[in-house]
């Protein structure tokens, strides 16, 4: 292997896939099975919430801060609800960057459910959607990642048009292909953050082609998959062993750190889960006991898809009048499950019980 320069442009990134005897070592399947294990169970446990929109807004919003949060654009979990709540889209710079990559995710997850394939357009589109420009793959040089304290130059990504045009239409066929393993999404992920085929939001959007790999491998039918929290966890460690495959070929130990994370973080959801169907149960039978009169389906599942509630979205959701959706959310305050809070000129309810374990 040619000796690795930082400074020096990586054109001779090699394309995929990598030696099997670096990448599928008995450490690396070991780890996998227990990967894919965690992750089997998570996709079966998904299924008993009834309405999976409760999960995927929960999940898919605490995937999109901390993502962001890894790229140093911090925001709480509780500006981010009132943020979703709020029907002035009026929102500080660090909560549009969380909304995005919300906006993004999904939008992801709606074109592999439809066409069962991602291409570098559809990687495009995504990317465009977190960055608000329209810039699309790098054309000029002159791009470097460089320690955030010392200044110094730690890699030097691909620069001429030809290598990233090869290399990203060699990731996008190897992404697509028929062959599903965990190691692979761990291979991609590192191809992609090295190729770094654009200007800006190249480790959002990685992040959310993780999770769309492994729902086109359904490996999960939702993005349900909180691998970012593992990240910032471990965040100069995951900086460190994707340097050490470009620098020294390590793959095992990248590869390892990825599985881990897709284990660890598929326990954690898995609790999370199990939180929320039992907070449901115990809310449905609350409202059934105390305010049977009000009780439907649709007005308990509402407060659980919007964590902080308004009027608004109960008579979308229920299909009363605004004055009867008004009455239902104080008569629930009234027995303990929601709290009313004023924000600006909105009256907002707040699902306390929910937001205390989607918080943690």
């Amino acid at each position: 292997m040619e000796s690795f320069d930082p400074q020096k442009p990586y054109d001779a990134l090699p394309l995929l896939p990598p030696d099997s005897a670096k990448t599928d070592t008995v450490a690396v399947l070991r780890q996998e099975n227990k990967a894919v294990s965690a992750l089997a169970e998570l996709k079966g446990l998904a299924n008993i919430i009834p309405n999976q929109s409760i999960l995927i807004n929960a999940i898919v919003l605490q995937e999109a801060k901390d993502s962001s949060e890894i790229e140093n654009i911090i925001t709480t979990k509780d500006e981010l609800y009132k943020a979703v709540s709020s029907t002035t889209g009026k929102y500080d710079p660090a909560i549009k960057e969380v909304m995005f990559y919300r906006e993004a995710l999904y939008e992801g997850f709606k074109r592999i459910r439809e066409r069962n394939v991602l291409s570098m357009n559809d990687i495009i589109s995504l990317q465009q959607i977190l960055v608000r420009n329209n810039a699309g793959i790098r054309k000029l040089p002159g791009t470097a990642l460089a320690n955030d304290k010392t200044g110094e130059i730690i890699y030097t990504p691909p620069q001429s048009e030809e290598a990233i045009n090869a290399l990203t239409a060699n990731l996008v066929a190897y992404f697509n292909d028929d062959e599903a393993s965990l190691i692979k999404m761990a291979v991609l992920h590192y191809q992609f953050e090295s190729i770094h085929p654009f200007y800006d939001g190249n480790g959002r959007t990685g992040r959310i082609v993780n999770i769309l790999y492994l729902l086109l491998k359904q490996y999960l039918d939702i993005p349900i998959l909180y691998l970012s929290s593992y990240i910032i966890k471990n965040k100069a460690l995951y900086y460190k062993l994707l340097l050490d495959v470009t620098k020294d070929g390590k793959w095992e130990d990248w590869i390892i750190y990825i599985l881990k994370g897709v284990e660890e973080t598929s326990r954690e959801t898995i609790v999370k889960i199990r939180q929320i169907k039992d907070l449901l149960d115990k809310t449905i039978e609350r409202v059934k006991e105390r305010i049977p009169k009000i009780y439907s389906k649709e007005l308990v599942e509402t407060l659980f898809v919007n964590p902080y509630c308004k009027i608004e979205f109960i008579t979308s959701s229920v299909g009363v009048e605004r004055k009867a959706a008004s009455r239902y959310l104080r008569q629930l305050v009234d027995i303990g499950i929601l709290k009313e809070y004023k924000v600006g000129k909105e009256n907002i309810f707040i699902n306390t019980d929910l937001f205390e374990i989607l918080k943690k």
